[in-house]
């Protein structure tokens, strides 16, 4: 078992871009999907997207869509999240993960959560 922990958060404008990266330890970031989630202030824990260890077309969930991209470089062992057009409503914790299920587009089997980064984005 290892960690991926998140970083690259920060205090930002409306409309403006950031970009996280999720460095894994202890594990081949090759061999497993991996998703990116996020927890607000006083809400549950949100599937952001993923993406597949095979790589492909990312999933991403609706709020998001358009906005954020999902990549990965598996040699660097190291996956990212590009986050454009940043709202207020997309302040939040962020979190990355690991899956090994064929249904990687399923939050449920995401395992290995390490250390989060926060995200606010001021309106």
């Amino acid at each position: 078992l290892g960690a991926a922990a998140a970083s690259g958060g920060g205090l930002v404008q409306a409309g403006d871009s950031l970009r996280l990266s999720c460095a894994a330890s202890g594990f081949a970031l090759r061999y497993y999907h991996m998703g990116w989630f996020r927890q607000a202030p006083d809400r549950e824990r949100e599937f952001v997207g993923a993406t597949r260890r095979s790589g492909g077309e990312p999933y991403y969930t609706n709020s998001v869509k358009g906005r954020f991209t999902i990549s990965r470089d598996n040699a660097k062992n190291t996956v990212y999240l590009q986050m454009n057009g940043l709202k207020s409503e997309d302040t939040a914790v962020y979190y990355c993960a690991a899956s090994q299920n064929v249904e990687w587009r399923a939050a449920v089997w995401y395992k290995y959560f390490g250390n989060g980064t926060l995200v606010t984005v001021s309106s």
